[in-house]
Formats: C-alpha cells, structure tokens, sequence
C-alpha cells in the first residue's frame, strides 16, 4: 500500500507572520523578566494582574484592528468610554439597575458607531477629521453629565466588581502555607469572548474577509463584488460598539467616573493593534496579535515599574521607542518577503507570499 505523500505545507500569510513574531517577542520579554527581577514575574497573577487592568483596552483594541484592518482609523474611542462610564454611574446613582446601565452603555457606543460610520463611509468625509471630532464631542459630553467625579454607590454593582473567578490550580503557596489562588475579573471574562468571537468572524465569514478586501484595495474589492461602503459602515459601527461595552468593563474595573477616564485610550489601542501586527495601510492584521499587543505594552509598563522608574514619562518613552521598533520592524520584514530577501535563511513556507 503507496503511502499518501506529505501535504506541502502552505506559506505563512502577512497577518500570521506579524503576529508569530509579536508572540515571539512578547514571551522573550516575559521571561527575560521572569529570569531579571523573578518574584511577581513568576507568578500566574501577574498576568491575570495584566489582564484585569487592561479587559477594556482590549475590547477596545478588537474594535480598533477592524477598523484598521478596513484602511481607516478611530481616534474617539477614548471619550466613548469616558462618557460611557459617566453617564452610567450617574445613572445606577440615579436608581438604575445594572441591565438599563448596559444598554445605555451600548447604545451610547452604538450611535457614536452609527453617526461616524455614515459620515465617512457615505459621505466620505476624512476617517480622522471624523473621529477627532468625536473624540472631542464624547469629552465635551461627559463634563455636561457630570463636572465632578461620581463613584458608584450602587450596591448590586459594587458586588458584581468585587466577584472574582477564582483559578486555584494556577495559585501560589504563601509564606504562611496557605494557598492563593489566581484571580480574573469578569471584565476578563467579557474580553476574551469578545475577542474569540471577532477572531472567528474575520477569519470564517464573508464580512471578515470584506474587512481584509477594502483595506488591501478597495478598488480591486469594489470588482469583486465588495460592497465598499457598507462594509466600512460596519467596520466603525462595530468600533463604536466595542467602545461601548469597553466602557462598561472600564467601569466595572474603577467603579467611579471622571471627565479623564481613559485618557490615551485610543493611542494604547491603536499602539497595541500596530504592534499585534496590523498595519496602518490596512488588509493586514488579526485580534489574536492584538491581544499579546496589549500584553506586550502592559509587560513594558509592568517592567519599567518594577526597575524602579515609576515616573510615567519613563512608560511613555519606553511604549514610544517600542512602538518605533515595531513599525520599523514589520517594514523590514515585508520589505525582504516581497522580494525573496529571506531565501536561503529560512524556510521557503515563510519567505514566500501568499496572496
């Protein structure tokens, strides 16, 4: 009997080449700081610690690669979440229940995704004159619903932050003997399904696949049968909604509101998108580098604590230089795979280009 020969294996993709390289670099970091400092490095909570901060970063983030992803850009992400998490700890303060606080976080992030949407897809206004002028309106708005700080005094809402996903096998042993064991915020929870569910889309359904067509060329996507327009509406409407629910998380996180919640949200997100792999001219990209973009940038800031530079221009300059690293990098590596510039060093299913 004639054994079936090996199946040739495919090519790497741009997307999946960027984001193999952020994993790479992303653990390399990890565990040089597991080696340096040791301590909290080696302990499971570190992490869960880097996700429950940073749940709706993440959220956010998923919003941004998509939009990305289409060739276009949202800079408002920010002020929705501040306005978001104002308006509702104003409202549970009010009387409103947990449920009618989460659809007015939805819908809050929905119409800045519908109004947005529309003005640039249809009415092909600038992607970042739009947005900047939300981002300016959102922040506007949250000092109208409160000009002072407001903390949540709701008492179911006070319990739902406190619950806590308890991982006993991913405990450490105190000094005492006594185990603790890793703990995750629902927020955490809320991200990562968003997250696999975004994965999925763009990686199984035909607006997934829209979202990587008008981004790589819009045109070319327009005689495919691409309906261009609508398929960017959906981008930013999507955006505007994970804005929302990321708004939520925020909350769920702080428990208190503030006309500077979130400041810098937008350029964490789009910092942890472009370093996940997604690129700026759009048609590459993918939520599951995003992810380790996020992880990457809270290991830098978690590094740069632990060495004793807690000033924050420190995470500034450091986010900053890994930023330039990144974009320096993904230029290089496309530029030597589009012309064979790897041939010879690794192997053939990398260097080459699958369209």
């Amino acid at each position: 009997m004639k054994r079936n020969p090996l199946k040739r294996r495919e090519p790497l993709t741009d997307t999946m080449l960027l984001v193999t390289i952020t994993i790479g670099i992303f653990f390399a970091m990890y565990f040089s700081a597991m080696a340096i400092w040791g301590g909290g490095f080696l302990r499971w909570q570190r992490v869960f610690d880097m996700l429950n901060d940073n749940a709706a970063l993440i959220i956010v983030a998923c919003g941004l690669t998509i939009v990305m992803i289409g060739g276009g850009i949202d800079i408002s992400v920010g002020g929705v979440i501040a306005l978001v998490v104002m308006s509702c700890v104003v409202h549970l303060n009010g009387g409103g229940s947990i449920f009618t606080a989460a659809l007015l976080a939805i819908g809050i992030g929905l119409a800045f995704g519908l109004a947005q949407g529309f003005l640039i897809s249809y009415l092909e206004i600038q992607p970042f004159i739009i947005t900047l002028a939300g981002m300016f309106f959102a922040r506007g708005m949250t000092t109208i619903v409160s000009v002072q700080p407001q903390k949540v005094a709701h008492e179911g809402f006070k319990a739902l932050m406190n619950t806590k996903i308890e991982i006993p096998w991913l405990g450490y042993i105190a000094k005492k003997g006594n185990l603790i064991p890793a703990r995750a915020e629902i927020g955490v929870v809320i991200a990562l399904v968003i997250l696999m569910f975004i994965f999925f889309m763009l990686r199984k359904t035909k607006l997934g696949r829209s979202f990587y067509g008008i981004g790589g060329n819009s045109n070319s996507a327009l005689m495919l049968g691409v309906n261009v327009k609508r398929t960017r509406f959906i981008s930013y409407v999507i955006s505007g909604l994970l804005s929302g629910i990321a708004g939520f998380v925020f909350m769920m996180h702080t428990g208190a509101g503030n006309a500077t919640n979130a400041a810098g949200a937008e350029m964490n997100a789009i910092a942890s998108s472009i370093i996940g792999g997604t690129l700026l001219s759009g048609g590459v990209g993918n939520v599951i580098g995003t992810l380790f973009g996020v992880m990457t940038l809270a290991t830098i800031n978690s590094i740069v604590t632990t060495s004793g530079l807690r000033d924050p221009w420190w995470q500034e300059i450091t986010v900053g230089a890994m930023l330039c690293f990144f974009i320096l990098l993904q230029s290089v590596v496309l530029s030597l795979r589009g012309k064979g510039g790897f041939k010879g060093m690794i192997p053939k299913w990398i260097h080459k280009n699958k369209l």
